[in-house]
């Protein structure tokens, strides 16, 4: 029940300045109120992640691999995880196997559970070219499954543009000549961290699939949505400057609700004091400004409830800024998370 639903948000570092001060890791509230609880600070939280089957069964994507919750977030302990230090950034349930569980990581490598997330094995390394190199790793970022072919699967990376499996991460295939074909267009070119132009389009920071346009593609990355109808093959601007003055996409996510609808979280930058949360309610065509309040950084992740679609959550990244609506939209309330924190990067909601 909606009632007994939790949100939880992950914080890290890793942006600018290396001496931050602040707490890390994950912290944890009702949806319904009260205070939040930090609940891991042992590492810092990439990603936050609510199984969909069990919401007993909470992820914590850490700069120390994977961590697992079995009593909804308020305990985590270190999985039997093999690669020491390794950054986790995404996760994804099978559809048809609530134990399969992959983990996307930095550098680029696809992780592997069979046994609900207590232990992993490392998948082959995708093959795939760099096409950007910068003062990181890329990340895998977010991973999506194809809704009706359960093997294929579809990963942004994060500066590395999009790549594609069709058999459960044995193997991947590279989807990024299209993007990077359209960063030739002058206003989809930005450099900032690399040598490249095509960074811009190369930065992938979420991926999603419509149910409804099963075959239909989505990213969110630093010049805006884009869309692919054949496999990543090639990639359409899906202008979304027609509807915000903010085009920077962090993020995307398909309600598991309501039909045909999606969400957006669109700012400035990377480091920006403005943003707004968008939906769309035909599948991606046109969008509308959702959200009613003013951040003061980058809005990073997006936080829907599974069941219940009034609820809506938004994670900004600096201090500790998070604001939610539990009635579709009408109201807004501010639910800052406690004292001094460094920056958050994921929300999660079940």
């Amino acid at each position: 029940m909606a009632e007994l639903s939790n949100l939880y948000a992950g914080v890290a570092g890793y942006f600018g300045k290396k001496d931050h001060s602040g707490k890390v890791g994950v912290f944890r509230r009702t949806t319904a109120g009260g205070d939040w609880q930090h609940v891991l600070g042992a590492v810092q939280a990439f990603t936050v992640f609510v199984h969909p089957k069990n919401p007993e069964i909470v992820f914590a994507g850490t700069n120390d691999g994977v961590w697992r919750s079995t009593d909804r977030g308020a305990t985590f302990r270190r999985t039997a995880f093999p690669d020491a230090s390794r950054e986790v950034w995404s996760f994804l349930v099978d559809s048809r196997d609530p134990d399969r569980i992959f983990a996307g990581a930095s550098p680029i490598d696809v992780y592997r559970s069979d046994d609900g997330g207590a232990s992993w094995r490392r998948l082959p390394t995708p093959a795939i070219d760099i096409h950007c190199k910068g003062p990181f790793a890329s990340r895998v970022m977010r991973l999506v499954q194809h809704p009706k072919r359960h093997d294929e699967i579809y990963a942004a990376l994060e500066i590395n543009g999009v790549m594609r499996s069709i058999d459960l991460g044995q193997n991947w295939t590279d989807c990024s000549a299209g993007l990077m074909k359209l960063a030739e267009h002058e206003h989809l070119k930005s450099k900032i961290v690399s040598d490249t132009t095509a960074e811009g389009m190369l930065d992938s920071h979420a991926i999603t699939i419509n149910p409804a346009m099963p075959d239909a593609l989505w990213i969110a990355v630093r010049m805006g949505l884009f869309q692919s109808c054949d496999q990543g093959h090639t990639w359409k601007d899906m202008e979304v400057g027609r509807f915000s003055p903010t085009t920077y996409g962090r993020d995307i996510r398909v309600s598991p609700v309501e039909p045909n609808t999606l969400y957006s979280a669109l700012s400035v930058a990377a480091a920006s004091h403005d943003g707004g949360l968008y939906r769309s309610e035909d599948g991606g065509e046109s969008w509308q400004r959702f959200d009613k309040v003013q951040v003061h950084g980058t809005i990073m992740s997006i936080g829907l409830h599974p069941t219940d679609a009034g609820q809506v959550y938004l994670g900004a990244r600096y201090d500790g800024e998070i604001y939610g609506t539990r009635d579709a939209g009408k109201s807004w309330q501010a639910m800052p998370l406690p004292g001094e924190v460094q920056h958050i990067y994921s929300l999660a909601c079940g």
